[in-house]
């Protein structure tokens, strides 16, 4: 009787030890996690976001990375791929080389339909990497040196969570995160139904949701946490490469869980991927006026008139600050979610992908009344920009009305029909891409739909940036009719925006009637929202009953070239009688913690070589043996690296290079090193160049 007793307690001991460790010798999924350079040229280029021609990179603050998880069933029959991107958004000429390259790597084991590439959103990358005249006009065209650094370090971290996947288990988690984002189009908001609104706290989503993964000991290999933010923390003033707030987030997060190792070189991977972002502002002061620092005009996001006055701000000094705190935020949260994680997901892998030519769908508002959406077309309201980037002339949000002037303008483009005129009201429209197509298409009309599924996790991949209650509205469909069709009534969903193409805006139809910024941007009419929640509601319904959808309309034909305006660098030179790398500027011989290293290179055009996965610059300490350990290299928040001509006819250049050091930063001797790569005259070959500072002391 004893032994029996005493056995009891021993299963039940075991029963509560193998909840303590979530029975971890029990592998749900087999699971791969990688990290690779994306980083595009750091000089001349337009950065991608704020369509400021004027916004060109000039050096590197931090370097921007693609992130990828694969994920695959027990039996490794199904399995799905999710990669995030430092990138303003997903191009789809972008996600179908990506796509070419894996199917030749892997026979058709990846490929577009469960692979989803989805976009932070940072508006600090280089631009020029579309194929619709629209999104690459401040670019001056296509801009082949942006495309290729992004597509080759996609398809490289997929390759390394390829090689790296081994049985584990995901555990999810959510939690709300405050005063991290704002709606900056409350107005608009507003004019959403009462019933809905009062469903909800706040009037932009609190909530980031968590995925855990670890191996089948419990060893973590990586998280993705999903938050809805703009990631426009650095403005629009801004010429440094910058993976913004989730940038330096991810920074954080690895740099806890991969001590010792360099950005892009940890085995645990943190990215922090972008949701229904679309009038969601990281700058919590709010937008005031910048001569006064009144509030601006709250329906117009003016000041005196002039949307270039009201800019939003905050929360700190300035946008470095905003973007460490606003970062912060998100990585804390991220950390705390990740470390009480208890939820096991369980369940299929799975997979629906369908392209959809949204310029003409019939959509059903009611059971007696039915409407479609138009094919694309940009209001007045997005030429005002927004309180995050504003436009200028005079352009205003919340028009509803044209201007003769414009019109005028615009018709010299293309004048749209009056069925366009009807089916975009409220909308006046300012550019009809959706009719222009010279010298090929403005915008696109078929864009890609899918989800992904991982157990209770259906993955919502949207390509464009959904508002605060679009996503909502989205998820919620998706979520209800999973649960009609006998998917797990515990089915979660998220929204990963900006993925896999990118189609502008998608706001309510309430939102619209306003004719914000987002509505002005929401580019097939007011029905937009409903045309994608009925699609992605026949992609549900497809994955619950087993059943396969046809790949839907093929995108349009483009030129096998695309026509680009930017100048290629023709060469760079010395100063006479001296060398590439030579030092401009030494560093003095002795700082202290805290204190701010400033050196300069005589250097050539970065455009040359990217440099992906190294660095233009190093920060080495000098080892006990005599030896020097790189700490920190461009990719690091603490380091800027800056390029600029000093003179265009004679093509010379300098790099000045800046390491911000540490509290904690150990005593020592320490020096930095610039790399660069220097075009010949004649010949344009390329020749790469070292440079090195004399030693200094950290005291």
């Amino acid at each position: 009787m004893m032994n029996c007793v005493l056995a009891r307690h021993i299963l039940f001991a075991c029963f509560l030890a193998c909840l303590a460790t979530d029975c971890q010798g029990v592998a749900n999924y087999y699971i791969g996690a990688g990290i690779a350079d994306v980083t595009g040229p750091a000089a001349e280029v337009n950065m991608m976001g704020y369509a400021n021609p004027s916004q060109k990179s000039h050096g590197i603050h931090m370097r921007l990375y693609s992130r990828a998880f694969i994920i695959a069933d027990a039996a490794k029959t199904s399995r799905v791929v999710f990669v995030n991107v430092d990138a303003c958004m997903i191009s789809d000429i972008m996600k179908k080389k990506v796509a070419n390259k894996l199917k030749t790597l892997y026979n058709g084991l990846y490929d577009e339909t469960n692979v989803c590439v989805s976009g932070t959103h940072t508006h600090s990358g280089p631009g020029g990497y579309h194929r619709y005249v629209l999104f690459d006009v401040t670019s001056l065209g296509f801009v082949e040196e942006s495309l290729d650094p992004l597509v080759d370090g996609i398809v490289k971290s997929i390759q390394n969570a390829h090689n790296n996947m081994v049985a584990g288990n995901i555990y999810i988690n959510t939690g709300v995160l405050l005063n991290s984002n704002i709606n900056r189009s409350p107005t608009a908001y507003l004019n959403n139904p009462p019933g809905e609104k009062a469903k909800y706290n706040y009037n932009v989503d609190k909530d980031m949701t968590v995925l855990k993964f670890v191996d089948g000991n419990g060893q973590p290999l990586g998280m993705i946490s999903w938050f809805a933010v703009h990631c426009t923390s650095m403005n629009n003033t801004n010429g440094y490469i910058s993976g913004d707030n989730k940038g330096y987030a991810a920074q954080l997060f690895e740099r806890e869980m991969n001590p010792g190792s360099l950005p892009g070189e940890g085995k645990f991977i943190a990215a922090f991927a972008q949701s229904n972002e679309g009038d969601v502002s990281p700058n919590t002061k709010g937008a005031h006026c910048i001569d006064t620092g009144k509030p601006c005009d709250v329906s117009t996001s003016t000041c005196n008139g002039k949307p270039e006055l009201c800019v939003a701000s905050g929360p700190g000094k300035d946008m470095y600050e905003s973007t460490k705190i606003i970062g912060k935020k998100q990585y804390e949260k991220a950390k705390e979610l990740f470390d009480g994680a208890n939820t096991l997901l369980t369940g299929p892998v799975d997979y629906r992908h369908q392209f959809v030519d949204m310029s003409n769908q019939k959509v059903q508002i009611d059971a007696t009344h039915y409407a479609t959406t138009c094919p694309p077309a940009m209001g007045y309201s997005f030429a005002a920009g927004t309180t995050d980037g504003p436009g200028s002339f005079d352009f205003t949000q919340g028009t509803t009305t044209g201007n003769p002037f414009w019109n005028f303008v615009r018709n010299i483009l293309s004048k749209p029909s009056r069925a366009q005129i009807q089916c975009q009201h409220p909308k006046p429209i300012l550019l009809n891409t959706g009719e222009m197509s010279f010298p090929y298409p403005w915008q696109p009309s078929v864009v890609p739909t899918q989800i992904l599924r991982i157990g209770e996790l259906m993955i919502l991949a949207v390509p464009g940036e959904f508002s605060t209650m679009s996503g909502r509205r989205l998820r919620n469909a998706v979520t209800e009719i999973a649960t009609q069709q006998g998917l797990p009534s515990n089915t979660k969903t998220v929204v990963a925006g900006l993925s896999n193409s990118y189609a502008d805006y998608v706001v309510t139809y309430e939102e619209y009637q306003i004719q914000r910024y987002e509505g002005a941007s929401t580019i097939y009419g007011p029905h937009t929202l409903l045309a994608f929640i009925q699609k992605f509601k026949g992609l549900t319904t497809a994955m619950a009953q087993g059943s396969t959808l046809s790949s839907g309309p093929s995108t349009p034909n483009f030129p096998s070239k695309l026509i680009s305006f930017l100048t290629p660098v023709l060469h760079d030179s010395p100063p006479l009688f001296r060398s590439f790398g030579d030092v401009i500027k030494q560093p003095k011989s002795k700082y202290i913690q805290g204190d701010v290293v400033k050196v300069s290179f005589i250097s050539a055009n970065p455009r040359n070589n990217v440099m992906s996965g190294k660095s233009f610059l190093t920060v080495e300490k000098k080892q006990s043996d005599g030896s020097w350990k790189t700490v920190f290299t461009d990719a690091d928040w603490e380091t800027s690296y800056y390029w600029k001509r000093t003179s265009t006819i004679l093509a010379l250049s300098v790099s000045e290079i800046s390491w911000k050091i540490p509290d904690q930063q150990p005593k020592g001797t320490y020096r930095i090193r610039h790399f660069g790569t220097a075009k010949k005259m004649i010949t344009g070959s390329l020749k790469s160049f070292v440079g090195s500072t004399k030693s200094f002391q950290v005291v």
